[in-house]
């Protein structure tokens, strides 16, 4: 017997109850629901939109768990003690300390079960720096997890179910490639070892564009999904509900009892005995959520996910959970420029590593001058642009510009390295080109003469190797963002010497949810005394941040999302049991 995959809500009998209910396939209400089914309870698992995956799908899938076994292979003297005291030094007020106590003690054991129990594996990666890299009791490896690339084809049918990538971040029609991949297809002409491994996963792709429409070799966020979707559909105690709503949520002075689905003009009420979880993404869709919590920034700046409306987040409320408050930012953000597709979508994408800590590459805002250090990590680069000059405006839309060199070498935005195809990307307006810096300035808008003295001064700092003015490449994370092979003396500084010049538009754009329900130390949801609700649950970011929207490293959303998804689950599945 297999996962049962409904397809109308007439396959479940009336009053039919399951144990634990989650709302929202996304990476940590999945992570939650195979928990609770790996307890052998019966569990629900709901999702709104035509793919399982949410954001998480779309990501890197870099989960962020101190003190694992994995994470001891690379680093074996970093201790729980460390990460903890960098949390406290980073995080701070903004953070509750009891969640993050908890998180740090049982992380490992949530990451080990899923490698025990289920398809769900990680591995460590051997240089990925915590981002506040400068602070007391970080680390260069071992936190951070990628999950192992996995073969679509186990999923034969199921393939169709994860949330394909951002088309953006694959090559050839659909390939995906993580930076491993990225660095042997930059280098099969230099090393051997690169050539094999670019020839091995080239030759894969060809022969999966012949049966399937993408390719079947996932990695980052898609691996993630892939595993836990195939260790669902093992799996007969869980039933999915796709293409599925709840409208309401159940409940007396006792608790959350059930829900209301619906799908195709049809409802159906189900009992839920140990309590239903909001796994649902956040609340980034939601307009009246953004015009509160993010003033000032657009929706179609988002890089999420389509189904993160904040619609459980009403459900929620309506039965008394409380918002949580106190964080550094509601939102995690990056930079991003946006380009019209084809088929008439937007595409937008985040700047996370490729280009902008790179040689070669700066960044200006209206007033043609430098405003953040284009080598810190994408949340601070994001928080930047929202920051209000001293002119009073905002970096909105900034410019990230580079000469012809940076581009062949590290490629621009959704311009690859190597500098091909450009006539479509200037045609459409996405790159701008010019032959001086001056010139590019005039087709920017911004003042010519202030844009050329930027530059000047740039490359003046950047033959030094010493940003007085931004510090940029100054710290372990920053500079490991950089070009390792750059002769220069800082791997993120090189100057801007050779036309043409190219530049990009940038926005920022919120990549996730860090305000959203207060929890205790099992994810309960709060009420306004602060007493945990009976029966309802908050995971991922439908839950309040335990890094209080200050992004510490990669992977603090997926990371407590499956630490905390375990903790639910766990206790959901005790409650199941008592009300048996």
């Amino acid at each position: 017997m297999s996962m049962k995959l409904i397809q109308s809500l007439a396959q479940l009998p009336d009053g039919q109850a399951f144990d634990v209910a989650v709302i929202g396939a996304g990476g940590a209400g999945m992570a939650t629901a195979l928990f609770a089914a790996l307890e052998g309870r019966e569990v629900l698992l709901v999702e709104h939109t035509e793919y399982v995956g949410g954001t998480t799908a779309l990501s890197a899938g870099t989960c962020w768990v101190p003190g694992t076994t994995q994470g001891a292979s690379v680093n074996p003297n970093d201790t729980l003690a460390d990460a903890d005291r960098y949390l406290q030094t980073a995080v701070g007020h903004y953070g509750v300390s009891d969640l993050r106590r908890v998180f740090l003690e049982r992380g490992a054991e949530a990451i080990e079960h899923l490698a025990k129990k289920s398809e769900v594996q990680f591995r460590p990666y051997a240089k990925h720096p915590d981002y506040i890299s400068e602070l007391a009791g970080s680390t260069t490896a071992g936190r951070a997890l990628e999950p192992v690339p996995f073969d679509a084809r186990q999923l034969g049918k199921l393939f169709g179910l994860v949330r394909p990538p951002i088309e953006e971040f694959t090559v050839l029609g659909g390939m995906m490639v993580d930076r491993t991949d990225i660095n042997h297809l930059l280098g099969m002409r230099q090393s051997w070892a690169s050539l094999k491994h670019s020839l091995r996963i080239l030759t894969r792709h060809a022969r999966d564009k012949l049966s399937h429409p993408r390719g079947t070799r996932l990695v980052m966020g898609n691996a993630l999904i892939a595993r836990l979707l195939h260790s669902l559909s093992s799996l007969p105690n869980v039933t999915l509900a796709m293409n599925t709503e709840v409208t309401s949520l159940q409940g007396d002075h006792y608790g959350v009892k059930g829900l209301t689905l619906a799908k195709s003009g049809a409802f159906k009420s189900v009992r839920v005995r140990g309590g239903v979880v909001l796994a649902s993404g956040g609340f980034n869709r939601n307009e009246v959520r953004r015009r509160a919590l993010l003033p000032g920034t657009e929706s179609g700046w988002c890089p999420g996910a389509p189904g993160h409306t904040g619609k459980a987040h009403v459900l929620a409320e309506t039965v008394g959970a409380r918002y949580g408050k106190e964080t550094m930012s509601p939102a995690y953000w990056a930079p991003v420029s946006r380009r019209k597709r084809a088929d008439g979508s937007t595409a937008v994408f985040p700047h996370f590593v490729m280009d902008r800590a790179k040689p070669g590459v700066l960044c200006v805002n209206s007033a043609a001058q430098r405003f953040v250090n284009e080598s810190t990590s994408y949340h601070l680069f994001g928080l930047a642009m929202q920051q209000s000059g001293s002119d009073g405006r905002v970096s909105t839309p900034a410019f990230l510009i580079c000469d012809a060199i940076a581009l062949k070498k590290y490629g621009l935005g959704m311009v690859r390295p190597g500098g091909g195809g450009l006539a479509r990307f200037l045609a459409d307006g996405y790159l701008t080109q010019a032959e001086t810096v001056e010139e590019l300035a005039k087709s920017l808008g911004i003042d010519g003469q202030r844009l050329t003295a930027t530059v000047a001064r740039f490359n003046q700092l950047a033959r030094s190797g010493v940003d007085e003015d931004f510090h940029r490449g100054e710290t372990t994370y920053q500079r490991n963002l950089g070009d390792p092979h750059w002769p220069g003396p800082n791997p993120c500084m090189g100057p801007l010497e050779q036309g043409p010049y190219f530049a990009v538009r940038l926005y920022p754009g919120d990549i996730g949810a860090a305000q959203g329900f207060d929890t205790d130390v099992h994810a309960q949801t709060l009420d306004e005394n602060g007493h945990p609700i009976p029966g309802l649950y908050a995971v991922g970011n439908d839950m309040r941040s335990i890094m209080g929207g200050v992004y510490t490293a990669p992977g603090i959303t997926i990371g407590p999302g499956i630490v905390f998804g375990y903790l639910a689950a766990r206790h959901a599945c005790a409650r199941a049991l008592d009300m048996r």
